[in-house]
């Protein structure tokens, strides 16, 4: 069976939530686009939508809707050209709203899991359990005449893992889309110890059809992308509880957050980062790879007393940043939660000592958006951080701690083979994490 073929019948695990609701809509347009051609005019694809909410999955077809009507707005010069045929259609908003209709009229929402007997290719983005995902890959199996092939979404299970309690037979291949899959270009792609060689030429042929960077990871819990940001987390976690010794937990929280967003130039501080992905996510992330490792401990205190507190941050269905380590308004940061007091505490209150404390950046910092328009990047970090690496302020000694450690955690994953090479590495940071440079870098004092 060629890669149309099996295109033709897919389904979503979870394709209401926020990763599966930008798989399910990068599938919908390949395979609108893909029935449009001339030759597969004769070609029926279906897109089957399964969640457990039928709530969510209303409001996943608005969101559909709007994100569709943006990408046929960007290439209406092709759709005239698909359409060509339709002498109904003339201006540009009929060809427009024929493309949404097409492409929402593949997609089939359904909470029952029966609707996915029929299909060949099952993308699965559910809860980052174990035991639910094999559970589910089980009964789909079972029940499921076409055999079909399992993309899990995992970002830190072990793919062989799942494919020996799940008995699939190798026909299951980690994709790790990057948040949100519509936007980030980054995919890890994961082997299993028997993956079937078709299934990665499909996996390949799909990324490459939606313009996807594939890092290939090896089949370590965590892989490369929470390998490098779980450890990185929880060196900031050490950091802040030095810090807490002479300092309020939120005061130490904000100069880490600090320190690892403007004196290393990131886009976000490692807790607005934490904050980002979910307290209890990266929580139950380091607990899922705790048991693979060797020598190791991945595990926060400060995380499961943050969860005993009801602390969690995340998202909601919007986007919105919800509370975690630090308090958004319009997205911004304006408290920070203080783990004794068990309240937030307004960042004004503390900043100018904080900062005071920290030290000045470098004279020749630059801010992390201003990086992305430089054609001369390599030679700015090398005087920024020749210059940092000079200095003995707090700050710039905390950064240089960061930096060193950042780096040690990139090369243990080359040298415990997550990673292939550091390339592979420094793209994953890079392109899954927007960094400005990666973590194995010269830029060390």
């Amino acid at each position: 069976m060629n890669y149309l073929d099996k295109l033709q019948n897919v389904s979503v695990l979870g394709a209401a939530g926020k990763m599966g609701s930008g798989i399910l809509l990068l599938t919908a347009v390949e395979m609108a686009d893909q029935s449009l051609k001339p030759e597969n005019k004769d070609k029926h694809f279906v897109l089957n939508a399964m969640d457990v909410s039928s709530e969510a999955l209303q409001g996943l077809m608005r969101y559909l809707k709007t994100q569709v009507t943006k990408i046929a707005e960007k290439k209406t010069i092709l759709l005239r050209s698909l359409y060509a045929d339709r002498k109904d259609l003339i201006e540009n908003f009929e060809v427009i709203d024929e493309y949404v209709f097409h492409v929402l009229s593949l997609v089939r929402p359904t909470t029952r899991l029966e609707a996915t007997y029929d299909s060949n290719i099952i993308f699965e983005a559910i809860k980052e359990d174990p035991a639910l995902k094999v559970k589910i890959f089980s009964q789909i199996k079972d029940n499921n005449p076409n055999n079909p092939w399992f993309f899990t979404n995992t970002s830190s299970i072990p793919i062989s893992n799942l494919d020996k309690e799940a008995e699939l037979g190798g026909k299951v291949i980690g994709f790790h889309f990057y948040n949100p899959p519509a936007v980030q270009k980054l995919v890890e792609l994961i082997k299993g110890e028997n993956t079937l060689p078709e299934v990665e030429e499909f996996a390949l042929a799909y990324a490459k059809n939606l313009r996807k960077i594939i890092v290939p990871s090896n089949d370590f819990a965590g892989f490369i992308g929470n390998g490098h940001f779980m450890r990185d987390a929880l060196h900031g976690i050490k950091e802040v509880e030095k810090l807490n010794a002479n300092n309020s937990f939120a005061k130490s929280i904000y100069m880490i957050n600090k320190v690892s967003q403007d004196f290393l130039v990131r886009p976000m501080g490692i807790f607005q980062l934490v904050d980002y992905v979910g307290i209890d996510v990266c929580q139950y992330i380091m607990s899922v790879m705790n048991p693979y490792l060797k020598n190791e401990n991945l595990h926060s205190e400060l995380l499961d007393k943050m969860m005993s507190l009801n602390v969690r941050g995340g998202q909601y269905s919007s986007g919105a940043q919800k509370d975690g380590f630090l308090k958004y308004e319009k997205g911004r940061p304006v408290a920070i939660y203080d783990i004794d007091k068990k309240e937030y505490v307004a960042i004004s209150e503390f900043k100018d000592e904080a900062d005071k404390e920290l030290g000045n950046l470098p004279e020749s910092y630059v801010p992390w958006k201003a990086t992305f328009s430089m054609r001369n990047k390599n030679e700015v970090f090398e005087k920024y951080f020749g210059e940092l690496n000079t200095m003995d302020t707090l700050g710039a000694t905390l950064a240089k701690a960061y930096n060193t450690s950042s780096n040690k955690i990139g090369k243990l994953l080359v040298d415990s083979k997550v990673a292939a090479n550091e390339k592979d590495v420094n793209t994953v940071m890079l392109t899954g994490f927007f960094h400005a440079y990666g973590p194995i870098n010269e830029y060390l004092k």
